[in-house]
């Protein structure tokens, strides 16, 4: 393909009829000969200092956001923004052959996306996901590292479900993957706002700059659907420009839900747009699960789906792995496993627990190294607060020392009185759980959810499947 074909708004340059023979972005790509060089600026490593190297080894041009001094290079104001438009001309603009939905905000992204997916799959439409767990066309799942990938991975994705039929791709899309402009060119015929609670303030600093990073979507989005009971979800609402529809468990909106159970293996409510009333029972359990399943059918409903039948084909889904998910034990004690890694998602999943359970609620949780640490106190206090016995261990420890992880989440059990252990190796801690379960317990796993690995120092990843390490346990007890 001519550079001058990938280029945005075909600028003019000398080196425009080049043929490219492919994209990069990384300096450890091996270059073959022909390949457009990327320079992007990371926190760590900016790819500006690779270009004279790239250009050596073969590549043909490289895009730079400054004058380099060299005779192959095109220089644009943002590189990481032309990135995604080249990705997306590099594969002929897949997104332009699918009809995109999008999911963004702090929890229920996944269940909200898996569960919408399996929706319009139910209607007869080849559908694709992508999300935190893994990608899929139709029944084909695939790997994924990130829950936005990036905008190479991302494009070649779409480009693969057009290409295998797919109509619809219902996406997880992450502040980062927003900030960082993978999306490009993409433009969504729904986007879905959950709720905003503190998480990737590593990344983002402040509160204020995490909700602007996921305001992005709706700037590229034709309707939103969004959650009127969130305080950031009411600003969205006054701000955005874009077609807006509501829904809400508590009050007046488009999409209401009213007369809740809560029911240990689920929910029940009515859900009501205004002209219909129709019951729903949806296997997923906890209040925050009344709101989950209400945007995804107010998003079906929105794309013109059949109301009864969406409830129907929502009624007979079991549920999403790692997001509240009973692991079988055989015994007279209930492990439950999901992703809580926020302190708003703790105090959801342990309260729904807590309004069930007949015996105790033992929660066990730790917090990422390397991410923000203001919240592992906020984590440790919601946990006391639901739970009547905590359990602090690992999560993915990274590069700190996870004996002072722990430490910082004991600052916020200082002078509460649920009682609790520290356990710092993971495995043993769930051992421990097991080992010591009453009759009626509810073990609630919090942080690891879907994940099968622990990421350790280095980045070194060690396989950790907690479903594996409960059935161990088990197989141990008398």
């Amino acid at each position: 393909m001519r550079l001058y074909d990938l280029i945005r708004d075909n600028a003019r340059t000398e080196l425009e009829n080049i043929e490219i023979t492919g994209i990069l972005s990384d300096s450890r790509s091996e270059i073959k000969g022909g390949e457009l060089f990327v320079c992007i600026k990371g926190e760590t490593f900016d790819g500006h200092t690779a270009a004279p190297d790239m250009l050596n080894k073969g590549a043909a041009a490289v895009l730079t956001e400054k004058d380099m001094g060299l005779k192959q290079q095109i220089i644009v104001p943002d590189t990481r923004a032309e990135y995604a438009y080249i990705c997306a001309e590099w594969f002929g603009n897949p997104q332009k052959r699918l009809k995109l939905v999008g999911v963004t905000g702090t929890n229920g992204k996944t269940t909200i996306t898996t569960m919408l997916k399996a929706v319009i799959s139910g209607f007869g439409k080849k559908t694709g996901l992508i999300g935190t767990c893994h990608n899929e066309i139709g029944d084909r799942v695939l790997h994924t590292e990130r829950t936005t990938p990036e905008a190479y991975e991302l494009f070649e994705l779409f480009a693969n479900m057009a290409d295998e039929g797919c109509e619809y791709v219902v996406m997880e899309v992450s502040s980062q993957g927003l900030e960082q402009k993978r999306l490009g060119p993409c433009r969504f015929e729904l986007g879905a706002f959950t709720n905003l609670t503190q998480d990737h303030l590593d990344v983002h600093k402040t509160m204020e700059n995490y909700y602007q990073a996921k305001k992005l979507l709706f700037s590229m989005t034709d309707t939103a659907v969004i959650n009127s009971d969130d305080e950031w979800g009411k600003r969205y609402i006054s701000e955005i420009n874009c077609n807006i529809k509501t829904f809400s468990t508590r009050g007046e909106a488009d999409f209401t839900a009213s007369g809740a159970e809560l029911l240990p293996s689920g929910v029940r409510y009515t859900f009501s747009d205004g002209k219909l009333d129709i019951p729903v029972s949806f296997n997923m359990p906890g209040e925050f699960n009344v709101s989950n399943s209400l945007c995804i059918i107010a998003c079906a409903e929105v794309l013109g789906f059949d109301l009864k039948r969406t409830v129907e084909i929502l009624n007979s889904q079991k549920g999403v792995r790692g997001r509240a998910e009973v692991v079988p034990t055989g015994r007279d004690f209930t492990v439950i496993c999901d992703y809580a890694h926020t302190p708003d998602a703790i105090e959801n999943i342990l309260s729904a627990m807590k309004a069930s359970a007949k015996g105790r609620v033992v929660c066990l949780f730790g917090c990422g190294g390397n991410r923000d640490a203001q919240k592992r106190p906020l984590m440790a206090k919601a946990a006391a607060r639901y739970a009547d016995f905590l359990i602090v261990t690992s999560d993915n420890p990274r590069n700190e020392d996870p004996e002072l992880i722990i430490k910082d989440i004991l600052a916020g059990i200082d002078g509460e009185k649920t009682e609790y252990i520290t356990i710092t190796d993971r495995i043993k801690a769930i051992h421990w759980a097991v080992e010591n379960a009453r009759k009626d317990d509810v073990i609630v796993l919090c942080g690891k959810g879907h994940e099968d690995y622990q990421i350790l120092s280095g980045g070194v990843k060690i396989h950790l499947d907690e479903r594996e390490v409960v059935k161990d346990a088990l197989s141990k007890l008398k």
